[in-house]
């Protein structure tokens, strides 16, 4: 266990000393904030019964941050250790596999958290000048923020598994943007008429746009989540063998 600690506070070292991780939380902090400007814009001081998470995610700065900022945030992970060499030294160390992935993973998901934070200054900033009280209903910003989380697993753990496989950063930041946005569109499959009923039926468990709707109205569903920690730890044991196919080479 100290093994795990120990690499999972020098993957956070490689997001917060670098100026990567700033950018990174910068861009997404701007993002947001012009986000909630718009929507406030749009309202025009008209009352909502929507909670402002939802009216949030329903613009499209949510998806904007969060399926360019995921391969960003995991090219490095396996990919430069590779490029630089120091991959072989660290798997060398007296530590296991699945510390490795895990600890990589929960930097990521550590940071990955740390960027999505802004968003509860930007409720806190609309209650302040709006005197809207229900803007910073608890219970709905927990669901909120528990689903960004678990949204954000399966997109942080299949870049784990595409920085894996190459050493380049690129090549790794490209194959997880391309999953995400296939996995992103696929929400929108559900809804066309010429898919037959069992079709629909079957792509509507993978309509994550759909899913977190729930979240962010503080509605927590154990289907979506089954299947979003399903997802996570399938891609995190395809990343492990391929950590472990080292040995076969």
């Amino acid at each position: 266990m100290q093994a795990y600690w120990t690499l999972t506070r020098r993957e956070l070292a490689g997001f917060f000393l670098l100026l990567t991780g700033y950018v990174i939380i910068a861009a997404a902090t701007f993002l947001m904030g012009s986000g909630f400007i718009l929507m406030m814009l749009h309202l025009q001081g008209e009352p909502t019964n929507l909670p402002i998470t939802e009216l949030f995610y329903q613009t499209a700065f949510f998806w904007v941050i969060l399926l360019p900022a995921v391969p960003v945030i995991t090219m490095r992970l396996f990919a430069l250790e590779k490029f630089s060499g120091t991959f072989e030294t660290l798997m060398t160390t007296p530590v296991s596999d699945i510390q490795v992935v895990a600890a990589k993973f929960s930097a990521a998901l550590v940071f990955y958290v740390a960027m999505w934070l802004p968003l509860l200054g930007c409720v806190l900033i609309i209650r302040r000048f709006t005197g809207y009280e229900s803007a910073l209903d608890l219970g709905v910003l927990g669901s909120t923020f528990l689903g960004i989380l678990l949204l954000g697993c399966p997109f942080l753990s299949f870049g784990c598994f595409a920085s894996s496989l190459t050493r380049s950063q690129m090549a790794a930041a490209m194959i997880s943007l391309a999953f995400s946005l296939g996995l992103f569109f696929l929400s929108f499959l559900p809804n066309r008429e010429s898919l037959a009923d069992w079709k629909s039926q079957a792509l509507a468990f993978f309509a994550l746009r759909d899913h977190i709707h729930d979240f962010v109205r503080g509605v927590v569903d154990t289907r979506p989540v089954v299947l979003l920690v399903s997802l996570t730890m399938f891609f995190l044991f395809l990343t492990l063998r391929i950590i472990e196919s080292r040995r076969w080479k």
